[in-house]
């Protein structure tokens, strides 16, 4: 499977960010790439937060742009960004129960493939750490929906996305769900140690689950940049530095095959990962 990882840097004009999203479906059809990942919030982002302001339908443009893009060049792409709370559109009368309080988006990720959306996942550890409080502005996904695990060439991809991969539970039962890659498009924070904790954190992830991590960050003010592509034992074979930048690379389902078969830690555990419930939500739709 050849990836391609844009680590863009997002501002909050969404116009401006379709300009850059385009050019990297460009980049990744000029290397015949099977898999484009974008960060998290890729439609719009601000430093001090993302809320219901830059929330998009699934109807809408980017999302558009993305089946556009993934039509015309056959590649899958893996995208992060804002849409409407559930039961909501742009404009909508929030209902009395909701009146009171600020609405609050949904932070998901959306996989596209030939021109239409192949599933979504909405984020279930919202970022309430560092001084941070994500859960003011977003709505969490449910714990117990179905993992999102799709298939792009000759591997099984895990979707999860950026505070994600600080719980080990969220990785392995993507894994558990048959994933060999687990991607993780992410806008991770800036500050002291926070780019030595992703780089530990992907790594960890990618050895406990002999897995491919591939974790797609940000460039840009307020977040960290150095996206990751880490093999099955750990080793990292890609890191970018702090600025915008647009690579490819090839991941091989032999050499995952082969590290399981060496470190058979998988076969080895006797634990399982059981969800937390909380209140179903309904799947996502490119509805308006």
């Amino acid at each position: 499977m050849r990836v391609t990882i844009a680590q863009l840097e997002v501002s909050a004009d969404h116009s401006a960010n379709v300009v850059v999203v385009r050019q990297a479906c460009a980049e990744a059809a000029l290397v015949s790439a099977d898999l484009l990942v974008l960060p998290e919030y890729a439609s719009g982002y601000d430093p001090r937060g993302v809320g219901i302001e830059h929330a998009e339908s699934l109807a809408g443009p980017f999302v558009q742009l993305l089946r556009e893009q993934s039509a015309e060049t056959g590649v899958t792409i893996v995208a992060g960004m804002v849409t409407f709370p559930e039961g909501a559109a742009h404009g909508a009368d929030p209902g009395p129960d909701r009146a009171a309080a600020a609405p609050r988006a949904s932070n998901i990720v959306v996989v596209v493939r030939g021109g239409e959306v192949v599933g979504a996942y909405r984020k279930v550890h919202l970022y309430d750490a560092f001084g941070h409080r994500e859960s003011d502005r977003l709505e969490p996904g449910d714990p117990a929906a179905p993992p999102l695990v799709v298939t792009v060439g000759d591997l099984a991809v895990g979707i999860m996305t950026c505070y994600d991969l600080r719980f080990p539970e969220s990785a392995r039962r993507l894994v558990d769900a048959g994933a060999q890659v687990l991607v993780v498009p992410a806008a991770w924070a800036a500050g002291p140690g926070k780019v030595d904790q992703w780089r530990v954190l992907a790594r960890a992830r990618a050895i406990e689950n002999t897995c491919a991590v591939l974790a797609v960050g940000q460039a840009g003010k307020g977040v960290s940049g150095h996206s990751l592509l880490v093999g099955p034992d750990g080793s990292v074979a890609i890191e970018l530095a702090d600025a915008a930048a647009v690579t490819s690379a090839d991941i091989d389902a032999a050499g995952i095959a082969a590290e399981r078969d060496r470190n058979p830690s998988l076969a080895n555990r006797r634990y399982t990962v059981v969800p937390v419930p909380t209140a179903p939500t309904a799947p996502l739709t490119p509805t308006d």
